[in-house]
This record gives C-alpha cells, sequence and structure tokens, in this order.
C-alpha cells in the first residue's frame, strides 16, 4: 500500500468499524457457528473478536505437534507447541477473558521496556546466549548473576508432621553407594495424576533402582507400592516437604527426576547431580532442553508433559540406563558444570564480576 502513513493509520481505524457489526452477525448464527477468522494484517481487532465469538486464536494446523521456531536465537530452536509457555498459549487461543489477556501481554511488553535483566543463570551453562544480543530483548544487556542456590535447606518444621527431617533422610541415604539413588521430586506445584504416578510406580519397581520420591500437596502413590518399596528396603516415599537441597548433596544421591524448574534446575547443578528431565509446562521444555543438548548434565525421562503419562517400560530402561554406564557422561558432565557454578560466584568468577558491573552502573545513576 503505497500510502502516507497518515492515511494508512485512519485505513486501519476505520476497519475496526467493522469490529461490532461483524460481532452481531456472527451471534446471530447459532445454527451455524463461526470457527475460523481469517483475516488481513490491518485487521489486528479480529483477535478479541475471535475470542468474543469463541474462536480459540490458534494458528492453522496448530495442533500440539505444531512446531514453533525462533530463528533469532543462537541454534535457531524449534519447540513443538504443547512445549509453549501455557500462558502465551491461553492467550493465543483465547482461553482467559480479553482484558485479562490484554494485561498478560502488556505486562510482557512492559518488561521488554526496561534498562536490563539480572539473570540467575552463568556463562559456562548459558553463555552461547547471554553472549548473543536477542532482539526480543530489544537487545538489552542480561547480567549473569548465578548460581543463587542455598548451601543448605531452611531449617524448621516445614510441612508439620508429613515433613522428613534431614537427619532422617540422610541417615536413610547412608546405607545406599555413592550416586546409586535416585532423587524425584517434581516441585510443590506439579501434581502427578494417577496415571502418571502408576507409571512411575512401575518404572522405579521394573528398574529396580534405589530412590527417594517427594510426593507434595494432592499427589498420589498406587496402593501399595509405598509398602513394597520399604519392604524391599530400597526405596522411600516422602510426603510432603523434604530437605531437598541436603538431599542432592548427599553422596549417595546420583540423579535428579525433574520437572526442569529453574530453581530445581540450578539446584542439581550446583549440587552435581546430572537430572533425569521430566518437563511439564512453563519455561520447563525449553529448560529440559538446554540440560539435555547443550549441557548434556540430563537424559530425557519423559518428554510428553503435564497430565501425559509415560511407557512405563521405556522410563524403567532410561532409570536403568542413567545408574549405569550410559549415563557416565551426564555424571561426568554435571561434576564439572558444578566446579565451574561455584568458580562463577566466587571472587574474579564471570557471575560475581557480572555482579560488580551491575552494582557500578546502578552507582552510575
Amino acid at each position: 500500500m503505497n500510502c502516507p502513513p497518515v492515511y494508512i493509520a485512519v485505513f486501519i481505524h476505520a476497519l475496526a468499524a467493522l469490529h461490532s457489526p461483524i460481532l452481531a452477525w456472527a451471534r446471530s448464527q447459532p445454527a451455524h457457528p463461526v470457527v475460523a477468522v481469517v483475516s488481513d494484517f490491518f485487521c489486528g481487532w479480529t483477535q478479541p473478536l475471535a475470542a468474543e465469538i469463541g474462536v480459540p486464536r490458534r494458528p492453522v494446523g496448530c495442533d500440539d505437534g505444531f512446531p514453533v521456531a525462533f530463528p533469532a536465537i543462537p541454534r535457531e530452536p524449534a519447540f513443538e507447541w504443547r512445549e509453549i509457555s501455557m500462558l502465551y498459549k491461553a492467550y493465543i487461543e483465547g482461553l482467559v477473558e480479553e482484558q485479562v489477556g490484554e494485561s498478560l501481554k502488556q505486562n510482557c511488553l512492559w518488561n521488554l521496556e526496561g534498562w536490563g535483566f539480572v539473570s540467575n543463570t552463568f556463562r559456562a551453562l548459558e553463555g552461547r546466549y547471554l553472549d548473543a544480543p536477542l532482539e526480543d530483548l530489544g537487545f538489552k544487556r542480561v547480567w549473569a548473576v548465578g548460581p543463587v542456590a542455598p548451601d543448605t535447606d531452611a531449617a524448621g518444621e516445614r510441612g508439620g508432621e508429613a515433613a522428613v527431617a534431614a537427619g532422617d533422610l540422610s541417615a536413610w541415604l547412608d546405607a545406599f553407594p555413592e550416586g546409586s539413588v535416585v532423587y524425584v521430586c517434581f516441585g510443590s506445584q506439579a501434581v502427578l495424576t494417577p496415571a502418571m504416578a502408576a507409571a512411575l510406580a512401575e518404572a522405579l519397581e521394573r528398574s529396580a533402582v534405589p530412590f527417594v520420591w517427594v510426593v507434595s500437596g494432592d499427589g498420589v502413590v498406587p496402593e501399595g507400592f509405598e509398602a513394597r518399596a520399604a519392604a524391599a528396603a530400597r526405596g522411600m516415599v516422602v510426603r510432603g516437604w523434604a530437605p531437598k537441597v541436603a538431599a542432592l548433596r548427599h553422596a549417595a544421591v546420583g540423579w535428579f527426576m525433574t520437572h526442569c524448574g529453574w530453581n530445581s534446575v540450578l539446584e542439581a547443578v550446583a549440587a552435581g547431580v546430572p537430572m533425569l528431565a521430566w518437563p511439564m509446562a512453563a519455561d520447563q521444555f525449553v529448560n529440559a532442553r538446554l540440560l539435555v543438548e547443550d549441557a548434556g548434565v540430563a537424559l530425557r525421562a519423559c518428554a510428553g508433559g503435564a497430565g501425559v503419562a509415560p511407557d512405563a517400560g521405556e522410563l524403567a530402561a532410561v532409570l536403568a540406563d542413567a545408574v549405569g554406564e550410559k549415563g557416565s557422561g551426564a555424571r561426568a558432565r554435571a561434576k564439572e558444570l558444578a566446579a565451574d557454578a561455584a568458580i562463577a560466584v566466587r571472587s574474579g568468577g564471570s557471575s560475581y564480576e557480572d555482579l560488580e558491573r551491575f552494582v557500578q552502573e546502578i552507582q552510575k545513576l
């Protein structure tokens, strides 16, 4: 369109006047509801229109396996639609009210207007991304000041009677050889469905690996499993809070099965424990790929996401491989990365220096 910008602006504004009559027409067709909206670039107002009509606002043909590429990011990663942030998907698919969705969008855009970003990471883990100015971040500076991970768990009776004391767990772990136990914990928010829990329980039994399984909140454990694990003196089920940091730093713990939440990731990295990646939602699929493909400190346990139960036999094989020779590479790399993390936060380390530079920038203001 070869027109002065003011004419284009007026044109777009005029087209938006079609919103109300089209909405009225669509609502007058109960026998033949609108199932898709195909619109021009100049008709962005059709996005809220689609939400009002009840049309999911997702790309054409965008099933859960639809690839979403990020060509501006190093290595040009692509993720399946099911792996994209649920907040973004809810906005695109019109699963939240228009006002809520627009508020969410504006919040993200405001964040990008920031002067810079301080991130809980370090160069040995994400150097290739920190060193590449990203258009999505407005080419803003990122100060990597991590890993910010506690040395020990906070003291106190977290979880009350449901909590296990650090001493009790440590005493139980003391009976096992170095690096032989798999610590299973999916954080405080990710709750396994009965089918997922059943698959995990079966895999743990079939693999015969020693384990600690922390079940939080309303999590379920298959009937009889806990008693069988205790009878075999090979497994421990913890209901409620457990001292995760202390457990990960125990010599007997050799692997951490995790949902790949970033706090959990950094706690494992700092402890030098390789991970079995079972991402559920949010940023966890991105984190899992970073750990498996870039850092080499994780193996994929399950890629299905929230609500998807893995094949118990396949998961048992992953567990057996992890504690066996096939897991040696990830174990060695995890130790190396832990050493890099420790160096990063010491005087002269990359994260220490980034924090110093950030403070200096603040002082200039």
